[in-house]
């Protein structure tokens, strides 16, 4: 029977788009030599022992864009996939974090995007990470439940 762990986090930058066009998000792509390679992702990493979801998050986020929050959410749903070659179900906690000001990639990414939900979506692989950021982009455009703020 498959393993299912949850000890993972996918971080959704955005900000506010300069032309008031509603939001943009920050996708990064991976470097050569490194899990993913090529590929346009958001922030993601695993929770390390004795931290919280949201503090893995902000780590994470600062880790690969050097950028702190101005606010972050839970979203209210899972990002659920197999690995095959583990046999395992894996779970990752989504989160979105508004952030600001100049981007600073770490060694495991070469590149960053600002780009609209529709390009944003085009560029990511992954049905479910596609999902989660529609999900992002429709709560944006509504408003954030107060309820799904995270304060750190």
């Amino acid at each position: 029977m498959p393993a299912i762990t949850a000890n993972l986090i996918d971080v959704y930058p955005y900000r506010q788009s300069e032309a008031g066009a509603g939001a943009e998000f920050l996708l990064l792509r991976r470097a050569p030599g490194t899990v993913y390679e090529g590929q346009w992702r958001m922030v993601g990493g695993k929770i390390e022992s004795g931290e919280t979801a949201a503090h893995a998050a902000v780590r994470e986020l600062v880790e690969e864009t050097g950028a702190r929050p101005k606010s972050l959410w839970a979203v209210p749903s899972l990002n659920t996939f197999f690995e095959w070659e583990s046999d395992n179900i894996r779970i990752s906690i989504p989160f979105a974090a508004q952030i600001s000001g100049p981007i600073q990639l770490n060694h495991e990414h070469d590149d960053y995007a600002w780009l609209s939900r529709d390009d944003a979506v085009t560029r990511l692989a992954w049905p479910e990470q596609q999902r989660l950021l529609m999900l992002i982009s429709e709560e944006l455009a509504g408003g954030i439940p107060v309820s799904w703020r995270v304060l750190l």
